[in-house]
């Protein structure tokens, strides 16, 4: 047994019937080399069997504490079923990316059932090409960007390791007592870390006060982010599209430009955000407020927790020349770490722990039934480092890797990107009202790149990635 993190539980306490936390994980898999050797549904159950030893988060179970008493606690090790949690899908034809996408969409629409671990794969077939696709759909108080890497990393043949096992040992379930007795002598070790706590508060507010730095108005009043198409009450639908861009292409376009390529992808963001508020909002006059997950334990052999923050930009939208969007990205960049080196990256994540859980989960509750625009941000933007070389499940060629973090309440968009290999893969996920159809965006984002190369004097016929689903 051990307790959720407080920033894990926070993420418990935030999911709402409309507002569901878990992540999405999709490979794409490209059968052909193995010749006539089936690989089906019941090869796959054996697969992750045989795997589970290094996937332990798939064999944590969400223990309660007797009257919210505290955080609850994983159990580790507990039976997993895997008819339940791996299942069988088929697309509509021709299998397309639009087919996967709208796939996807169905899939993440209903939350995880908490009575089991939290996790389902899905194993898709009917793709064009004879591929296959598997989606790991993992809560994410389970783990975070960082965390689900390294476990996808686990979970392909990137690396020799021992064999597969048949047979697992299983913890017994702890008793009310048990349960009650360890969170009250958590709570006393919280209690003697709050001077700590506050220590590294006061640390990082000292830092502020010295700073010469001026903070922008946008990032000091994070409660007050500017009205936006995207912002409203979240139903539970979820839909879902995904774009490939040449990791080549970005990187030559961000080296001509001096910046990073998360400057390149949050630039490409505001072109294309910057496109859809004019035809949603009728205007783009004022930059957005995004939250972009920063990690700070990038640990390769993390495969659970979260240990992330939010760092608050600005996603300037309201510029219509692209290479001025991309220095304002850069600058919005510096300014943005800059803050949050200042205020300490941990003091969310350790403030986080003394949430009380019954009171949160009523909080959350009440946030996410209001409605109107979200009070803290517009949309998060993720930019998360995949794998760079290429995985294998059974034996099996992975393609594609594509990955979408959740909504959060009153925020109907989430742009996720996920470099593999040679690829950029871009995801998005939206709610059933912020948008017509999720593919408005991913392909706004690639007109927004070819834009941003015209502009610096490079080619914009884009490098044509072979492996990508067409």
């Amino acid at each position: 047994m051990k307790r959720l993190s407080g920033w894990d539980a926070v993420l418990l306490y935030t999911e709402t019937p409309a507002v569901h936390m878990h992540t999405l994980k999709l490979a794409v898999i490209d059968l052909s080399e193995l010749g006539d050797r089936r690989f089906g549904i019941d090869e796959f159950r054996r697969v992750i069997h045989g795997r589970l030893y290094k996937l332990e988060p798939f064999r944590y179970e969400l223990v309660d504490i007797p009257f919210k008493f505290h955080h609850p606690m994983w159990r580790e090790n507990c039976e997993v079923d895997l008819e339940y949690h791996v299942r069988p899908y088929r697309v509509d034809p021709p299998g397309g990316r639009r087919e996967l996408d709208e796939a996807v969409g169905r899939i993440a629409s209903t939350p995880l059932d908490r009575s089991r671990p939290l996790w389902e794969m899905y194993f898709i077939e009917g793709l064009a090409n004879g591929r296959i696709a598997v989606l790991g759909k993992i809560h994410h108080a389970l783990a975070d960007g960082v965390a689900s890497a390294n476990l996808l990393a686990r979970g392909m043949d990137l690396q020799d390791g021992p064999g597969e096992r048949d047979s697992y040992a299983t913890d017994p379930p702890p008793g009310r007592a048990e349960l009650v007795r360890t969170a009250f002598a958590d709570h006393m070790r919280q209690i003697a870390r709050i001077p700590g706590v506050m220590r590294y508060t006061a640390q990082g507010i000292q830092r502020v006060r010295k700073s010469t730095k001026k903070l922008s108005p946008e990032l000091t009043r994070p409660f007050t982010p500017p009205p936006s198409f995207m912002n409203h009450r979240v139903d539970a639908t979820r839909k879902f599209a995904t774009a490939t861009l040449a990791l080549a292409d970005v990187k030559q376009t961000a080296k001509h430009l001096g910046v990073t390529i998360n400057d390149m992808v949050l630039a490409i963001a505001a072109g294309a955000l910057r496109e859809l508020s004019l035809k949603y909002d009728g205007h783009a006059d004022h930059p957005l407020l995004a939250s972009v997950p920063v990690s700070f334990d990038f640990s390769p052999d993390r495969i659970s927790g979260n240990y992330f923050t939010g760092v608050m930009m600005t996603v300037p939208i309201q510029l219509d020349d692209p290479l001025e969007r991309v220095q304002a990205v850069h600058d919005a960049a510096v300014d943005a770490k800059e803050t949050h080196h200042l205020m300490g990256p941990e003091l969310v994540s350790r403030w986080s722990a003394y949430f009380p859980p019954r009171p949160a989960e009523r909080l959350f509750q009440w946030l996410a039934e209001k409605d109107g625009q979200n009070k803290v941000l517009n949309l998060p933007i993720s930019n998360v480092p995949g794998p760079r070389e290429p995985g294998r499940v059974g034996g099996a060629l992975v393609t594609e890797i594509y990955s979408v973090g959740p909504l959060t309440t009153g925020s109907g968009l989430n742009i996720t990107v996920w470099s593999y290999v040679d690829q950029l893969n871009i995801s998005v996920l939206s709610d059933g009202a912020t948008l017509d159809d999720p593919h408005e965006l991913t392909d706004a984002m690639t007109r927004a790149f070819i834009e941003i190369r015209g502009a610096a004097g490079l080619s914009e016929e884009l490098t044509v990635v072979e492996s990508a689903l067409a």
